[in-house]
């Protein structure tokens, strides 16, 4: 059986998972690896001033692609320089996967010259970390981090690479499928929970749509705005949301929140359902926890279940994709009488509108 060093099947596995650029900063763990991306044209290198500069490219190649952004660093200040990249990805679900460079397996843990835990550093703003520490396991766990980093909710994972293990001859081998015991993302929709949804918003006098970054990054604004238009129920969005549905179309109030326009906190504040779809409830939108849309029943539609009823209560939890759920819905929604509300929100705007003050210096 053909080997080969671990160093080749890291650039064998970028291709296979149909990695087209990859953002990386030489240095002495990972030279070797760059001596392989550098016999090869399929994957392009980007190459920054710095890995802080690297990772937050990564991070905006994926947000506007909706691919995988992928990182090269080298060990110590390499590693810990991807630290605000990476929870910033965390927090706004952003796939990318960060291969680290590290010392030699018998260093690590010996003070070594720029050896640092980083898996350890990076642990609470990670999806999932992990120190590669047998040639083995090196395509298992390359193959598993791209899975991971972009099935159920998107995040940031973080693969630390001894050199020895690298420099290590092993199977050339790549897997093709994935099977990891206990995570196992849920995307599909319960229909039932789903009707019980739509027969709510049905009886809704003031329904109010709140659309957050899971319908940005689950690519469903053609769907969403459909059943925009469906039910004529008018929408609010964060910050993370905002471009879910056209800023100029009539049913956009605009953003809600502390950075949001009055009409839109008005909106929420008045409405009796919210239909939230990818969303937090973080303290940017919500404010005082016990004042937020007040009089609503809420819906809420996320792919973590982990973020459905943990700031706000919830009366009807859906646990599915953002486009999944939505593309769903327009089958069963239909037309809500909003005209009355529609006024009243038409009203709150030109009583308060959103300017744009041009500073002159």
């Amino acid at each position: 059986m053909k080997q080969i060093s671990g160093n080749k099947l890291l650039v064998k596995a970028l291709k296979e998972e149909g990695v087209e650029y990859l953002f990386g900063y030489p240095g002495a763990c990972t030279i070797d690896i760059s001596d392989e991306l550098y016999k090869q044209d399929d994957v392009k290198i980007i190459l920054p001033r710095h890995e802080q500069a690297l990772v937050h490219e990564a991070d905006a190649y994926a947000r506007t692609t909706g691919k995988v952004g992928v990182c090269l660093v080298t060990s110590g200040p390499g590693a810990t320089n991807l630290v605000t990249g990476l929870a910033t990805a965390n927090y706004d679900s952003v796939p990318l996967v960060c291969f680290t460079g590290q010392v030699a397996r018998h260093l690590i843990g010996n003070d070594a010259f720029q050896e640092v835990d980083i898996v350890g550093i990076t642990r609470s703003i990670t999806k999932y970390g992990v120190t590669v520490r047998r040639r083995e396991d090196l395509g298992r766990i390359i193959k598993e981090a791209f899975y991971i980093a972009r099935t159920g909710r998107p995040g940031p994972v973080l693969i630390d690479l001894p050199k020895d293990v690298m420099a290590e001859l092993g199977s050339a081998e790549y897997p093709k499928n994935v099977n990891i015991r206990g995570y196992k993302p849920n995307t599909d929709v319960h229909i039932g929970q789903l009707k019980r949804a739509i027969k709510l918003l049905n009886k809704a006098k003031r329904p109010l749509f709140l659309a957050g970054g899971g319908v940005v990054i689950s690519r469903a604004h053609e769907i969403f705005r459909e059943v925009v238009e469906k039910t004529k129920v008018p929408v609010v969005t964060t910050v993370m949301g905002k471009g879910s549905i056209p800023t100029d179309h009539p049913l956009y109030i605009g953003n809600l929140g502390m950075h949001g326009a009055y009409a839109a906190n008005m909106a929420v504040s008045n409405c009796d359902v919210l239909f939230s779809i990818g969303t937090r409830f973080n303290d940017r939108i919500t404010g005082k926890l016990h004042e937020f849309a007040p009089h609503a029943q809420i819906i809420h539609i996320h792919i973590d279940t982990a973020s459905i009823s943990r700031n706000i209560q919830v009366d009807i939890p859906i646990v599915a994709d953002a486009k999944e759920a939505i593309t769903k819905m327009n089958e069963y929604v239909q037309e809500c009488s909003t005209d009355k509300w529609l006024n009243l929100i038409k009203n709150w705007k030109e009583e308060h509108p959103l300017k744009c003050v041009q500073m002159i210096f």
